[in-house]
């Protein structure tokens, strides 16, 4: 919207005469509480939906019940809150960090009228069928307050989307189906179901496809297709594609190999997995001479994403799913929203999540032994690489309508490794956040905090590292010196024994003495700003004083 535009819509959104559920005025003259905001987002988005609203409005530096004199427009009191492009980016990334499927302002105008700065936030509406939470919460409007969603609200949003896995397929039949697909998920299901494995093999094949709900009404559903499907029944799927496309790259990043897989995905997956050059991998896990040997993907692990691609892709998107294997690591990707919203929320709210996108295809999956209770894997994949010492999986949900997973074949750090085995009782948030810092990933702001409060790590963003008592703890007290570096006192020792030695010396040979010796988390550039505080500090306090010229052309000498 151009600047006249929203001026027109802040002033029509000032003039209404009350706040309705999709519109909030608030003062927030200097600051707001992140979680406050969150709740907010929360509410307003679902209050959206329900209004049948693309958009909700929460706006800042407007009073939310007085109005001008004469005028049926609220005043405009101003704030100053997270002033610049970076500041509300952050409080982006804030919101979108604890809210289903990262979802957050659409975007945050600011709008000055007589004077006054007014942030006014763009809420999308929650989605069909996916109702916004913060923190795993949902809130909604009781008047002026915020509340929890009610549950007819909350029932009315999600029936809002239907199932397309448990869709029919017209004109198919069983004889569409694969019968060795058929006899391997009866085997898997009686391994699922072992108090009716006498029961299935008396079973008709009717009665065992109706038993894991792929029947229905006496009709073969979408999910019975993809998992147990003829390859020629994919026609019944269009416009879906309904292939898993495996690609091998080279260390150059080419392309070495690939393979499509399409229908029965049930069988498809173990031919997949079999391709994959799992080998043996060997990593110095502690303090001792003998170092340890595992596969470099834990099968589970492995079999585990690639089962939760079919499970959560999004169909309607048309689109296929890819895995792609490079020397070290395995790239999965599949199309539609992460529906938990983050990982980070899904692993703290310790509960399955309460809607699938295939609930149909998710809950056949589980029956046929493909995926664990519902909920449960990504957590358990995060518990297993941590057992091993690897890196925990990196989900980048960057792309608001693709999930992409890579999952790591080596040790990055065997030091930071060995941290993790002396620190066993972290909980998985905090073995998350560290493996951040080990990856030199952003973290939020709330992870810092927890980890400094723990004394997990130190320095500042983005150069942080490890805490003294971990490296400590394992055995890596060098690495945590060289990373953290010495005191000022060490650094200045340095320069004055250069000059006693050669009585005069130039910046540029300062800093070529200094420079190697600072902290390698640091920056090139924060290098050189290190080194000139510290003969700033020395000049001040008489200790040296530049006999050449100012600047970078500066000679350096000890006073008498």
């Amino acid at each position: 919207m151009t600047k006249d535009q929203l001026i027109t819509l802040l002033n029509d959104l000032r003039a209404a005469e009350s706040e309705f559920e999709w519109l909030e005025f608030k003062q927030a003259k200097t600051s707001f509480d992140l979680e406050t905001l969150g709740q907010y987002v929360s509410a307003l988005s679902n209050e959206a939906n329900l209004a049948g609203r693309p958009v909700a409005w929460l706006l800042f530096g407007v009073h939310d019940n007085k109005t001008e004199p004469g005028s049926d427009r609220r005043i405009i009191v101003g704030t100053t809150f997270k002033v610049g492009a970076a500041a509300l980016n952050e409080v982006k990334r804030g919101v979108a960090d604890h809210t289903t499927q990262r979802l957050s302002f659409r975007d945050i105008h600011e709008v000055k009228l007589d004077g006054k700065r007014v942030l006014m936030f763009e809420i999308p509406a929650a989605p069909p069928g996916v109702p916004t939470a913060w923190k795993g919460h949902f809130f909604g409007r009781e008047g002026s307050s915020i509340a929890a969603l009610s549950l007819a609200e909350l029932d009315l949003i999600r029936r809002q989307s239907d199932d397309w896995s448990a869709e029919p397929c017209d004109g198919a039949s069983i004889d569409d189906l694969d019968p060795a697909a058929i006899k391997e998920a009866r085997q898997n299901f009686k391994i699922k179901n072992p108090k009716l494995a006498k029961e299935v093999d008396g079973w008709s094949t009717e009665t065992f496809l109706a038993k894991a709900k792929v029947l229905r009404a006496k009709k073969i559903t979408r999910a019975a297709i993809l998992l147990l499907g003829k390859p020629e029944s994919s026609h019944y799927l269009s416009p879906a594609d309904p292939r898993i496309t495996w690609v091998l790259k080279n260390a150059d990043g080419t392309n070495r190999d690939y393979q499509h897989y399409g229908p029965p995905l049930l069988l498809a997956t173990n031919e997949i997995a079999s391709r994959v050059r799992n080998t043996n991998y060997q990593f110095m896990r502690d303090a001792t001479l003998f170092p340890a040997q595992v596969l470099q993907f834990d099968p589970w692990v492995l079999r585990e994403l690639l089962h939760n691609c079919i499970a959560h892709q999004d169909y309607r998107l048309n689109g296929r799913i890819n895995l792609v294997e490079q020397e070290d690591a395995l790239t999965f990707t599949n199309l539609g929203s992460f529906m938990p919203g983050s990982v980070e929320t899904l692993i703290a709210a310790n509960v399955p999540p309460d809607r699938y996108r295939n609930r149909c295809l998710a809950e056949a999956m589980v029956a046929f032994n493909m995926i664990d209770t519902l909920g449960s894997g990504i957590p358990k994949t995060f518990t297993i690489q941590r057992k091993r010492g690897f890196p925990m999986p990196d989900f980048d949900l960057s792309e608001s309508q693709k999930v992409t997973v890579k999952l790591y074949g080596r040790v990055l750090d065997e030091n930071y490794t060995r941290a993790l085995f002396a620190n066993s009782d972290l909980p998985l948030s905090d073995v998350i956040a560290l493996d951040k810092v080990q990856k030199k990933h952003a973290l939020t702001t709330q992870e810092v905090a927890d980890l400094r409060r723990k004394k997990l790590i130190e320095g500042r963003k983005p150069n942080l590292y490890v805490a003294a008592a971990v490296a400590a703890a394992a055995g890596q007290e060098a690495t945590y010196v060289l990373t953290a570096g010495f005191d000022d006192e060490y650094y200045k020792d340095l320069v004055v024994k250069m000059l006693r030695q050669f009585e005069q010396a130039p910046s540029k040979k300062i800093y070529e003495l200094i420079r190697p010796k600072l902290p390698g988390a640091l920056t090139d550039a924060q290098k050189d700003n290190k080194v000139r505080n510290l003969l700033q500090q020395l000049d001040r306090d008489g200790v040296i004083h530049n006999v050449g010229k100012h600047g970078p052309g500066a000679v350096w000498a000890l006073k008498s």
